[in-house]
């Protein structure tokens, strides 16, 4: 329990202590409603920095901000119970130096009340990861495709296919050893995810990975459905909110030339009204 008398929130050891245990789920949030609604069944909310793709209309995250990350988490927070809170670190705030990370990450976390921030890459920013654990910063990696990375790769393709699995496995054990408490892995081969997730000791999360990843995450709008479109082969839809938002809105639209809308219901009398269960103030 809380000091507050609430349910005690999750805690990065928490979800570290999972390996192996019930699958983790993992959603994407950017908002305060979302994150509502996510945190009731998630047991970690991920503010990532693909909201410069989902909300901004960017083409990739590489021109995502520090400052957008903390004005998105911030937003979260504030719809956030049990969940625990992970924000990404943005392009370009971590890679120059374990110093910069630090203070980078120190900011994040001051300012949006997160858990743990999330850091691409893996040799590479094992050293950074192992400075930041050791300094109160819990860490989630993210090895296999790295969206960060998108110019060096040439696209968004595969990661981890005949001798590049080696290096993909080397990453996910170097961001292990360093003390991440767990890793995302994203856009793998099944066979590689599944070794992956019984070679290191903690969590591995995956997306496009394998069914035999410790947890999962998806970002939220893809899985709702939220774009027409775009629709990666390891994103199952739960939902096809965007039809039903474009009927909604179309019935709208209609209502509002014909008439119809506003009705006697949505408008206001001279005196008010003596009926119970609605505004009329």
């Amino acid at each position: 329990m809380s000091a507050a008398g609430g349910p005690r929130a999750l805690s990065p050891p928490d979800i570290g202590a999972r390996k192996g245990k019930t699958p983790l789920v993992c959603l994407t949030a950017y908002t305060t409603p979302v994150a509502k609604l996510v945190d009731e069944h998630c047991d970690v909310v991920l503010v990532g920095d693909s909201v410069g793709m989902v909300l901004h209309g960017m083409s990739s995250t590489v021109g995502v901000t520090l400052e957008m990350m903390i004005l998105h988490g911030k937003a979260v927070r504030r719809g956030l119970q049990s969940a625990v809170m992970v924000v990404d670190m943005p392009f370009g705030s971590y890679e120059e130096s374990p110093a910069q990370a630090f203070r980078n990450a120190a900011l994040v976390m001051t300012e949006t009340g997160a858990a743990a921030v999330k850091l691409e890459g893996g040799e590479s920013v094992a050293e950074t990861i192992r400075f930041l654990t050791a300094r109160g910063i819990p860490v989630m990696g993210h090895v296999g495709l790295t969206p960060q990375a998108v110019n060096a790769f040439g696209g968004y393709h595969i990661q981890g296919r005949g001798e590049d699995a080696e290096r993909i496995l080397r990453d996910a054990m170097a961001v292990a050893e360093a003390g991440a408490f767990a890793v995302v892995l994203e856009k793998i081969p099944e066979a590689l995810a599944r070794l992956i997730t019984q070679e290191i000791a903690i969590p591995a999360i995956g997306i496009g990975a394998s069914p035999a990843c410790d947890g999962q995450v998806l970002v939220v709008d893809d899985m709702l459905g939220l774009f027409g479109t775009f629709r990666p082969k390891f994103v199952k839809r739960y939902a096809e909110l965007a039809d039903a938002a474009n009927a909604a809105i179309a019935a709208y639209a209609y209502d509002v030339r014909e008439r119809r809308f506003p009705a006697a219901d949505h408008v206001f009398s001279d005196e008010p009204s003596t009926v119970s269960g609605g505004e009329d103030t």
